[in-house]
């Protein structure tokens, strides 16, 4: 049996974003329980040279909708990094699943196989589909929602692995 580039990408990241608006939900009733500040969290870092959680969001999710554009072959949607609030990031979060929503298992016919060539951050990248999802796209998709997760665990949210994966 063999598992698709869509089951492997979007489907994976609509969970994972899913699961990530539940833990923001959670943060925001720790906010209010704790009588803090919402800046303090959307500010806040591990480590002085990390940037903050805001751009952790922000950067998963331009992930998940930018690799599964790209393997698609379709035009990738510009969002505005302008969130303040974790109301704004749970919007972006939502605009993003919305988009991801709008793709089928045929819209990633031959995608494993795709050349997936671009510049950013002054580098070029080329990757073959397939490398392209597994080693780039999903790491770093990762990295960054585990990042968001473990500055708000940081700050005392109570948080779990179960949050993390959230229902089976």
């Amino acid at each position: 049996m063999s598992i698709s580039i869509f089951e492997t990408s979007v489907s994976s990241y609509i969970r994972q974003l899913d699961n990530f608006s539940v833990i923001l939900n959670k943060a925001q009733l720790h906010l209010k329980n704790k009588k803090i500040d919402e800046n303090v969290f959307i500010n806040a870092r591990l480590f002085a040279d990390m940037l903050p959680f805001v751009k952790q969001v922000q950067i998963a999710c331009d992930f998940a909708k930018a690799s599964s554009a790209r393997l698609a072959g379709v035009e990738i949607p510009s969002f505005v990094d302008d969130e303040k609030t974790f109301d704004e990031l749970l919007k972006r979060i939502k605009k993003t699943t919305d988009f991801l929503k709008t793709f089928k298992a045929d819209h990633f016919k031959d995608s494993e196989k795709k050349q997936i060539s671009y510049s950013a951050h002054g580098m070029d990248f080329n990757f073959i589909g397939k490398d392209y999802l597994l080693n780039f796209a999903l790491p770093n998709f990762y990295f960054h929602f585990i990042t968001a997760y473990n500055i708000l665990r940081n700050q005392g949210v109570e948080l779990g692995k179960a949050d993390f994966i959230g229902k089976i």
